[in-house]
């Protein structure tokens, strides 16, 4: 799963797979049956659902633009709630007495890490990120999750988050699958035998 969006790794239009016990893949929660990534019933690529809008994206339907709305205040109140936190941190560090080159790094390396934290968001709204580069920036980006959740705050006023990215992808996968079908439609009785 990429942890930006809390997609699946997979772009749209490639087969589901199977579940790690071996059967099918589950249907993810907030999708219509038969609408996850992978191959539709008629044979066509699925939308690949996106963390808290499902398939929602792509026709703008089912409460899009409340989930939209829901998104933008719960990340906004996330990041006060946080910088709440930290500002109490910063207090315990001040009456710790431990000194302004301590006080003075900690706040260095949130800001930093926060900075970092969204550009790395923002920059994974459009395109897929590395997953091993993902994995060893993890801490880096823990520690800047204000700058993720702003990321999604200011995304979530234009457009799902990662919408842009999974539509162009989606796009292209029913493109590539309506070549492969007209390629294989016609008369076979005018198709010359090979002797």
């Amino acid at each position: 799963m990429s942890d930006e969006n809390g997609t699946p790794d997979t772009p749209a239009g490639s087969s589901g797979g199977t579940a790690p016990g071996g059967g099918p893949r589950p249907e993810p929660p907030d999708t219509p049956a038969g609408s996850s990534g992978g191959t539709a019933p008629g044979g066509g690529p699925r939308p690949e659902p996106l963390r808290f809008f499902g398939t929602t994206w792509v026709d703008h339907d089912n409460g899009y633009a409340a989930r939209r709305a829901g998104v933008a205040v719960g990340s906004l109140a996330a990041a006060v709630a946080s910088c709440l936190v930290l500002r109490f941190a910063y207090e315990g560090i001040r009456i710790a007495d431990t000194g302004s080159f301590v006080t003075v790094l900690i706040i260095a390396m949130f800001a930093i890490c926060s900075a970092l934290a969204f550009r790395n968001t923002w920059e994974g709204f459009g395109k897929r990120h590395d997953p091993q580069r993902q994995a060893s920036l993890r801490g880096l980006l823990a520690i800047g999750f204000v700058g993720s959740l702003l990321a999604y705050f200011l995304r979530s006023l234009t457009e799902a988050p990662g919408e842009k990215l999974h539509r162009e992808e989606y796009e292209k996968a029913r493109e590539d699958h309506e070549r492969r079908t007209s390629r294989r439609t016609g008369n076979p009785s005018k198709k010359k035998r090979r002797r």
